[in-house]
């Protein structure tokens, strides 16, 4: 593990398992108890605890996802390759970014797309800083690393970066928070995927495998997800991460970026992104949202977990109720239909419109969701 002092000697920022020169991560390494999957699960719809102050084991998946995991990086890695360098040049075509560009992922999805779109900008002539942070859903992006982000660099360069949007929440997170800290800075969100239609700028609406997105901590650094728990985290820290020396033999971060990084494409036949579609897309997912919730009875919105990659984050990370797909033959949903199986979940064929894939997680905290 990469770690190196700041100059006030309070903070610390460190690389995770990536090279030094690719990122900046502005967490907290703490040492961090796990909370049973169910247990979390419980404390987290009672509202007796927020899902940022504990942390679930990570596994390293069997054979069989990760060769699933590898099917979909074969299929889809010239695919994410274009989308990071369209992305790429749309963000040097912005007066604010032509020159100069800090990027700030998002911990931890945003982690490897940022890697991968801090290369592609500098192909581009480019100066880049890429920093990754934590944002929270309830509790914001982390202020101190945002001032220490702007220590350094004008609020102008910056661009904040994710793998894709499931219904919008760390958007809204993203400019809610923002708002109320009154750094100056914007809250420009880029993205690979926007089915939600809630970015500020992406590659395409169209749900589909971004295969960083089947994995965890293996494949982002060996970073868990933030915490923010305040018998780790003091008023001057970083929010917290564990960082996951167990799971060193087992990492996929860096061969990620470098089966990307090799592939050489000259087209695609995407589908596009404008305002215009994010506008549609957004109405959709606000629309299936409330579908779901009246067919199904859900009165949380947040056990809904729209799109590939939230939805199966879900399995491995929640304890989920049910599968929803789009198209059970769909080779981009197959890994889910093997978690599925392996956990007793059961899979739906149903229309989900801009999604390929939705997980409802089960409700487990009696009164209050």
């Amino acid at each position: 593990m990469q770690l190196t002092a700041h100059k006030e000697g309070k903070t610390m920022h460190f690389s995770g398992s990536y090279p030094p020169e690719d990122v900046r991560i502005l967490l907290k390494p703490a040492q961090i108890e796990a909370t049973p999957v169910e247990e979390k699960e419980a404390l987290i719809q009672s509202g007796k605890r927020h899902y940022s102050e504990m942390l679930s084991a990570e596994k390293v998946p069997d054979e069989r996802y990760m060769t699933l995991f590898r099917e979909a990086l074969s299929r889809n890695k010239t695919r994410l390759r274009y989308d990071i360098d369209l992305l790429a040049r749309m963000i040097r075509a912005r007066t604010q970014t032509h020159f100069k560009c800090v990027l700030v992922s998002l911990a931890r999805a945003g982690t490897p797309i940022g890697v991968l779109l801090s290369r592609s900008l500098k192909r581009l002539g480019v100066e880049v800083h890429h920093y990754s942070v934590s944002i929270i859903r309830g509790r914001g992006i982390d202020e101190n690393a945002m001032r220490h982000i702007l220590d350094r660099h004008d609020a102008r360069h910056i661009v904040f970066v994710d793998g894709w949007t499931g219904k919008g929440a760390i958007t809204r997170e993203l400019e809610t928070s923002l708002a109320k800290q009154r750094l100056g800075i914007a809250p420009f969100l880029a993205v690979v995927a926007d089915p939600a239609g809630t970015a500020h700028l992406a590659a395409t609406s169209e749900d589909y495998v971004i295969p960083s997105g089947l994995l965890n901590g293996i494949v982002s650094g060996l970073i868990s997800r933030s915490v923010l728990n305040e018998d780790i985290v003091g008023e001057d820290d970083f929010h917290a991460c564990l960082f996951m020396e167990e799971h060193r033999s087992a990492d996929l971060s860096r061969a990620f970026i470098d089966a990307i990084d090799a592939v050489v494409v000259s087209h695609s036949s995407q589908s596009p992104w404008s305002e215009e579609i994010a506008a549609a897309s957004q109405r959709a997912c606000q629309d299936l949202l409330a579908t779901i919730m009246e067919s199904e009875g859900v009165s949380d919105v947040n056990r809904i977990k729209p799109g590939i990659a939230e939805a199966t984050r879900a399995i491995l990370r929640r304890v989920p109720d049910k599968v929803i797909l789009r198209d059970l033959d769909d080779p981009e949903v197959q890994h889910m239909i093997y978690l599925a199986e392996q956990s007793g979940v059961p899979v739906e064929q149903r229309d989900i419109g801009n999604y390929r894939a939705l997980t409802i997680i089960k409700k487990l905290g009696g009164e209050q969701e």
